[in-house]
């Protein structure tokens, strides 16, 4: 059986884009904490080519972890925010739940390098938001809320306090009104 957090194929490979857009945006964060660690980057770029079918779901799922490992290799919580959101970029191959990972963790790096964190983490909440497309905003909208499945990412874990939950909740709402 699989989790409700899964989504189809089509359906993963739909909002891994949006989740490459939002982890991309956040990728300056990262290079100028570590500009020599490609990982992030590469994680982005593999993710937006399974988004395309360029790439399968069985090798993206094996390698989905070394792009979160980067955020080990940082000195500042935004540039670890901001490999974490790529992190989850990656994967949305294994479960499409991640996606809406990718966007809390991009909201989070953005709030962390600003002076006015909650402004940032807003104006990127609401940028993300009006990147979706119809196809991929019905495909979030499948997933469950926050916290009402345990088996995966919305389950119990790092999404579900402070910011980063805020940040999903916020989305889930829109995606679903």
């Amino acid at each position: 059986m699989t989790s409700a957090q899964t989504l189809s194929e089509a359906e993963r490979r739909l909002v891994a884009l949006w989740a490459a857009d939002c982890a991309e945006r956040v990728l300056p964060i990262f290079q100028a904490d570590v500009p020599d660690d490609d990982r992030v980057r590469d994680g982005i770029e593999r993710t937006r080519a399974f988004g395309r079918g360029e790439l399968g779901t069985a090798g993206e799922i094996r390698r989905r972890f070394e792009v979160g490992r980067a955020a080990k290799g940082t000195t500042t919580p935004a540039a670890a925010a901001a490999a974490r959101s790529a992190g989850q970029a990656s994967g949305v191959a294994h479960m499409g739940a991640h996606a809406l990972g990718a966007a809390a963790y991009a909201a989070k790096a953005v709030a962390l390098s600003a002076e006015d964190s909650e402004a940032a983490r807003r104006a990127e909440v609401a940028w993300q938001l009006g990147h979706l497309d119809a196809e991929t905003r019905a495909a979030l909208a499948k997933l469950p809320l926050l916290g009402e499945d345990r088996s995966g990412p919305l389950g119990p874990g790092l999404l579900t306090s402070g910011m980063l939950a805020q940040t999903v909740k916020e989305i889930q709402a829109a995606v679903r009104s």
